[in-house]
């Protein structure tokens, strides 16, 4: 141990140097320095002589050992090497050994007597330390495995140390087998003072993590440091040398060597009764209790207490609560010494001791899992328990893990190995869907009913958001065929009727006979309730709803009420990947009625919170949904970057399956970047029309901002074209039509443009929903000078007061107030528009060739536009802080940073830094909100 690892130990080199100089004054003592393992005895004996200082004290040193014990007299030997006028004493030892060899025993003829030697070795210590030279330190380690004669010498020395110019320091591992023996119990009770030395306190920690890590010694590092190593400074040092040396930098990462191989060592003396109970404890892990790890290690009540405090006291274990190890690294060490074949025994008992205390499945799983073999006729179920127990704790590769194992007890084909497939494809799918569908598919083929294929193949991920491969599509038809249509079918197959109903006709909406079957089944009458009969019941109207919506079939009114019916009866749930809810939200915002879909979502957010599952990539796409819908640009683009992100990290479902959502925020906030992040996504290997068309638009829309209007029209009428061909006419989801308007108008083709608003127009009063029917008019309006164009422009206005979509009735106010020209009714519409525009986040859209937007012509927006999170990196920027100073203030990034600013810029409409701080004063940002 190195000299840093002194820290604190300045009470025990205290004692030390008053023993010294005591000594001096002719009057020894003895010490005894005691702990467990690591505790710093050896680095502090080896520290003394420099303490003494040079000359001042005349050093003797010995160190036991565990291959030594039976040597006599050994840590004497040791003491009087080199010693002058020792010769004569060793010759003596010599002789005691030689007698006993040869069975002799001590006596007054001649031979050497045990007592007399000992009264000579004390006679030549009191001379040399008696001649006027310093006194005597004597260091003696590792007196645990000292040998037995030369431990009663010490004995006999400390009853009277006195008579000695001498200082005996001693060291003792607490815990050790050798502790126990009469020997050293004997030198104990001796009047020794015996030094505890404690565990380092985090100051110290902190001054060796900046000595070993420099810079890189942050307080978060030294603090999990000083948890993973209790304060040991073996540990700690340990734990440092090795990540300064170029090891992972962390208290987590993998072991030192040093530290494994000392505590082996360590281990490797102990008594086979605190060896198997530190096997047991490695196998048990954290859910150890002692009667449960002594029985495991078959030790009787009384021998398991004397091994636990034998281990505690070692400083293997925690010293108090439930039996810990102090560290992984212990934990590794003892686990190491037990042999494969052993640990095997021992996790298959471990197994069968919980299951039979009634421990909770997944303990007794991992144990299975340990193991490896020796399937038991209550295995299966325990596993499958677990499997169910992790998915629900968001844990899907734990839950393979248990039904993969499972799998291998149950390998002949069979309705139970058909069942662990099955939930083995539902675990997967959410982290690698082909795994998932081949499982699936694996089930299907054994020998079961039609309902548990059905079931297994319903495992196939949905891709209610995207599109259905051909053969899975293939494959649900052939056993929905298999299994009959749902009508004549109760219960399970029932309802697995229903959901392959729901995948299959999802799979064919671009169809236009298939699309066009959809909403007759919707329409048509069924042999019982359709809605509320059951989660595959709701599941199949989410679907239908979703052809009526795309189609525009339905009135928007009957799309949102049987939409808002659905919701009312569904239970909102915190994942959602694989439900054909978000289906029921897009057909909702479609129809401009939103608040179920609000209510909805929220209750969704409060279950997320309570079970404490963070929002995933649908659950953003959700939100954007809604806030798009309510014409918040801002905040719908701050869920929908968020969908971005979770798809480039690969966290989520791919970004394409949101394209729809994405494109459409897109397409609304206008901004090139984010435009080309979405684009970036790609639209995957088999993009469905959804993804295509919406796409199109959004390539056009960057076509229309760099000025290449013809190619913009183009790309437009061709999504336009492949819409019509599948019929979905809906504009309310794929705006095509409102594009090419604008881009015919700009292009000067009045005609055109006229006739595809006429269409729009027609189209968007048979759909109903106020949003798209507004719009309509708000474009035909703009088609027309003078009282016709007003007059469809106030019609317009009056239709969106009904809309949730405040933005679109902000542009109505606008092109009505142009329209004008001026006066009373022309000032006020422009006035509401920019109080509106401003509400909704946009608050300076300047007018731009190819594109319509709002220009508030109102000054400066409102700072309250920022989250808070804007307003705290904007007030510190309006202070003259850098990015980097502002990271550093915050604790976040300088990307961050960077993002916070770049949002802020383009809410406030200024141009940068410097226009934001002369309309904006710190001040005014920070107390705003």
């Amino acid at each position: 141990m190195t000299e840093r690892m002194l820290l604190e130990r300045g009470a025990e080199q205290a004692a030390v140097e008053a023993a010294l100089r005591a000594a001096a004054g002719g009057t020894g003592s003895c010490l005894l320095l005691t702990g467990p393992l690591g505790i710093g005895r050896t680095a502090l004996l080896d520290r003394l002589p420099e303490l003494a200082g040079a000359g001042a004290t005349r050093v003797l040193r010995a160190a036991a050992a565990p291959m030594e014990q039976d040597f006599p007299f050994g840590v004497v030997r040791q003491l009087l090497d080199g010693l002058p006028g020792a010769d004569p004493v060793l010759d003596a030892l010599d002789g005691l050994d030689a007698l006993a060899a040869a069975g002799g025993e001590h006596d007054a003829h001649g031979e050497p007597d045990e007592h007399a030697v000992l009264q000579e070795i004390d006679a030549l210590l009191a001379r040399t330390g008696d001649d006027g030279g310093p006194p005597l330190l004597l260091l003696l380690d590792d007196l645990h495995w000292a040998d037995t004669p030369s431990l009663r010498w010490l004995a006999r020395l400390a009853v009277r140390p006195g008579r000695l110019r001498a200082v005996v320091v001693g060291t003792v591992r607490s815990g050790e087998p050798g502790t126990r023996r009469a020997a050293l119990r004997e030198l104990t009770a001796a009047p020794c003072r015996v030094l505890r030395p404690a565990a380092l306190t985090p100051a110290a920690t902190a001054m060796l993590v900046r000595e070993h890590l420099g810079a890189a010694g942050t307080e978060e590092s030294t603090h999990a440091f000083h948890a993973a190593s209790a304060g040991n400074p073996l540990v700690l040092t340990c734990l440092l040398q090795h990540a300064a040396g170029g090891g992972p930098a962390g208290p987590a990462a993998p072991h030192p060597p040093r530290l494994t191989e000392r505590v082996r060592a360590c281990l490797r003396g102990l008594p086979t009764a605190e060896r198997d109970l530190a096997a047991a404890l490695c196998v048990l892990g954290e859910h150890a209790g002692l009667p449960l790890a002594a029985r495991l290690a078959h030790l009787d009540e009384h021998a398991g207490t004397r091994a636990l405090r034998a281990l505690r006291e070692l400083g293997l274990l925690t010293p108090a609560g439930p039996p810990r190890f102090v560290h992984d690294a212990v934990r590794e060490a003892a686990a190491a010494g037990t042999s494969p074949d052993a640990c095997r025994r021992l996790h298959e008992s471990a197994a069968d001791l919980l299951y039979e205390q009634g421990a909770p499945d997944t303990h007794v799983a991992d144990q299975i899992m340990a193991a490896g073999g020796g399937h038991r006729p209550w295995s299966t179920a325990v596993l499958r328990a677990a499997a169910r127990a992790a998915r629900t704790a968001g844990a899907p590769q734990q839950a393979a893990g248990y039904l993969r194992r499972a799998l291998q007890d149950h390998p002949e084909a069979g309705r139970r190995r058909a069942g662990l497939l099955t939930e083995l494809a539902a675990a997967v799918r959410d982290t690698d869907a082909p795994a998932g569908a081949r499982h699936a598919a694996q089930a299907a083929l054994l020998p079961v009913t039609p309902a548990d294929r059905a079931l297994a193949v319903l495992q196939i991920p949905p891709a209610f958001l995207g599109t259905l491969p051909q053969d899975a599509a293939a494959t649900l038809q052939r056993i929905a065929a298999e299994l009959g249509p749902a009508a004549l079918l109760k219960g399970v197959p029932r309802e697995a009727a229903l959901r392959l109903e729901a995948r299959l006709r999802h799979a064919r909406r671009e169809d236009p006979a298939a699309l066009a079957a959809a909403v007759e089944r919707l329409r048509a009458p069924v042999p019982g309730p359709l809605l509320p009969d059951s989660p595959a019941g709701r599941e199949l109207t989410a679907v239908l709803l979703n052809s009526a919506a795309v189609a525009g079939a339905l009135p928007a009114g009957e799309v949102a009420r049987l939409g808002r019916y659905v919701l009312e009866r569904e239970p909102a749930a915190p994942r959602r990947e694989h439900s054909a809810l978000p289906l029921v939200v897009l057909a909702l915002c479609a129809a401009d009625t939103v608040e179920p879909a609000v209510s909805w979502l929220a209750a969704g957010q409060r279950v997320r919170a309570a079970e404490n599952v963070p929002a995933d990539a649908v659950d953003h796409m959700e939100q954007a949904l809604v806030l798009l819908a309510r014409g918040r640009l801002t905040h719908a683009r701050e869920h929908a970057e968020r969908v971005v992100d979770l798809a480039q990290a690969r966290r989520g479902p791919a970004g394409a399956s949101f394209a729809v959502v994405l494109a459409a925020v897109a397409l609304e906030v206008r901004d090139p970047d984010f435009g080309a992040r979405v684009l970036s996504l790609g639209a995957g290997p088999a993009p469905g029309l959804a993804t295509t068309s919406m796409l199109q638009l959004l390539e056009a829309a960057a076509e229309a901002a760099r000025g290449a209007w013809d190619a913009a029209l183009e790309t437009v009428l061709s999504s336009g074209r492949q819409l019509a061909a599948a019929g979905w006419h809906n504009s309310a989801l794929f705006p095509w039509r409102p594009w090419a308007i604008s881009l015919h108008h700009r292009l000067g083709d009045l005609p055109a443009a006229r006739a595809l608003a006429d269409e729009e127009h027609e189209r968007a009063a048979r759909w109903g929903a106020p949003a798209v029917l507004g719009r309509a008019l708000r474009l035909k309006g703009r088609l027309y000078e003078g009282p016709r164009g007003a007059a469809l422009l106030r019609e317009a206005v009056a239709v969106l007061r009904s809309s949730a979509h405040q933005l679109e009735l902000a542009r109505g106010l606008q092109a009505l107030g142009r329209a004008l020209g001026g006066g009373a009714e022309a000032d006020a519409a422009l006035h509401e528009a920019g109080e509106l525009a401003v509400a909704c986040g946009v608050p300076r859209l300047a007018r731009r060739s190819g594109h319509e937007e709002l220009d508030t012509a109102g000054g400066p927006a409102p700072a309250s536009v920022l989250t808070p999170a804007e307003r705290r990196v904007a007030d510190l920027a309006g202070r003259g802080l850098t990015n980097q100073s502002i990271a550093r203030e915050l604790g976040v990034s300088a990307r961050a940073v960077e993002k916070h600013l770049t949002n802020s810029y383009r809410k406030l409409g200024v141009r940068g830094r410097t226009e934001m701080i002369a309309r904006y004063s710190g001040s005014q940002l920070g107390r705003v909100g």
